[in-house]
């Protein structure tokens, strides 16, 4: 009963200077408000850099096969097997769980030519149909492999761009064909892809690559029309290799997968898991002969990506702290400013409350009800208007694009892209932050106000 009485005297006691509760409770609410809105901006911007990082293959594990060295290899009367077999991208695709993709590659040089025109020096490449997906490739015309084409192995192929107009520099390629010198093959146009700017490389993760000469064709077909064992000439030079896959690129769900799946997969292939992992190994067991692991294949997990991420991630979350602290910061000094105001004028008020018999605890709490009560009503406000962040934003984008479409693209492409999100944690944050500003910011009013002489409170004018 005594707190009931305790929280009508203080709601009483707001109500007496509306406008001045009022600015009070703006202070909180505006904190409240921008701490939700810039999180939700925040997390919209780091969404998009997380999705622009992935798109660079943050999320990819690549598995490649490396030719022996030259003294592994010496000792044999043809060509050496090497590299990674299509029995084990089963395994990888059978075993390993947090796969989301998997895309077996198999590259080849080759001369491609069309009609009497000279013979352009390129790449064949044998994939699957998510090989445009994961290395962004864009179509201009026609289509990409289908897995029909892989399932029936057509003969046909689509062209980069620079490959086709070097080969096709003023028809249409569509329904054309091209000519392998090397397997005496012809295949039908299907696609054109748009150009791709070359990739540089990425420190020691991954290696640049050049799009510009390839020419792809279902990895199936590759596979029966060039077999295993190849034979390249260049020039008065031959060389041959049996290979069956050059390259298997793993995509897992999540970026936080890569490194444990990179693990299973070196388990898998019998490969090291790492340095410190084959020393503790080898330390271990010191009387048995140190284990041999396979030397034509490695796993490349880009590390500089993840790295970025993780930097990404982590500057979006102290820039949306220092935002929380700065924005309740203001909306509690408001309120100290207000209640040490309130203390000066009513401190007749307080002298006659101490003669009747209140004790200091009864002034300290009912001034902290009077600062929590504001605390509350602002925080609460301040959380409604915290969730018309993602309409207001796009609505007023949208606005913008229909009057003044000029400006919007001049604005960089996250800024036309962005949609903001609300963070779900950020709101009991944001809402108990604000109830704490107002408990910090209100003790000092309310002991000094406690702490006044009853007969200096009572002659006070």
């Amino acid at each position: 009963m005594c707190w009931l009485r305790t929280w009508i005297l203080g709601t009483k006691s707001l109500l007496v200077h509306p406008l001045r509760s009022l600015l009070t409770i703006l202070g909180i609410l505006i904190g409240v408000t921008s701490v939700i809105w810039l999180v939700a901006i925040g997390e919209g911007i780091s969404q998009e850099a997380q999705r622009q990082i992935e798109g660079l293959g943050a999320d990819n594990i690549i598995v490649r096969s490396i030719r022996p060295p030259s003294e592994v290899t010496t000792g044999f009367s043809g060509p050496v097997p090497y590299g990674l077999k299509r029995e084990e991208f089963t395994r990888l695709v059978e075993t390993i769980p947090t796969l989301r993709s998997a895309l077996p590659i198999r590259e080849v040089r080759r001369q491609i030519s069309h009609g009497r025109r000279d013979a352009v020096d390129g790449r064949l490449v044998g994939c699957t149909p998510e090989y445009a997906e994961v290395t962004r490739l864009e179509l201009r015309a026609g289509r990409f492999i289908t897995d029909a084409d892989v399932r029936e192995k057509h003969s046909y192929c689509v062209l980069a761009g620079r490959l086709a107009e070097r080969l096709f520099p003023y028809e249409n390629p569509i329904g054309r064909r091209v000519y392998l010198a090397e397997s005496r093959d012809f295949f039908e146009v299907v696609g054109v892809l748009k150009h791709r700017n070359p990739t540089a490389a990425i420190g020691g993760s991954l290696s640049a690559q050049d799009f510009s000469e390839d020419m792809y064709i279902p990895i199936s077909t590759l596979q029966q029309r060039i077999g295993d064992f190849v034979v390249t000439r260049r020039g008065s030079t031959m060389s041959a290799e049996r290979i069956q896959l050059d390259q298997i690129t793993l995509r897992v769900h999540s970026v936080n997968d890569v490194r444990p799946t990179a693990d299973l997969v070196r388990v898998t292939l019998g490969l090291p898991i790492n340095a410190s992992s084959s020393e503790e190994t080898s330390s271990s067991s010191r009387s048995d002969e140190p284990k041999r692991y396979r030397q034509d294949v490695a796993v490349v997990v880009p590390e500089e990506l993840l790295e970025q991420a993780r930097v990404t991630r982590l500057m979006f979350m102290v820039f949306m702290g220092l935002i929380a602290a700065i924005s309740l910061l203001v909306g509690g000094i408001g309120i100290m400013n207000i209640m040490l105001a309130t203390v000066t004028e009513r401190t007749r008020e307080i002298g006659i409350r101490r003669a009747l018999g209140a004790t200091r605890t009864h002034i300290v709490t009912q001034f902290l009800v009077e600062t929590i009560s504001l605390s509350v009503v602002g925080g609460l406000v301040g959380v409604g208007l915290g969730f018309l962040c993602p309409p207001l934003v796009n609505g007023t984008r949208s606005l913008l694009m229909d009057y003044r479409p000029s400006l919007v693209n001049t604005l960089p492409e996250v800024v036309q892209t962005l949609t903001p999100v609300v963070v779900h944690e950020s709101i009991p944050i944001a809402f108990g932050i604000s109830v704490a500003v107002g408990i910090v910011f209100g003790i000092y009013p309310a002991i000094r106000a406690a702490n006044m002489d009853p007969i200096e409170a009572l002659r006070h004018e």
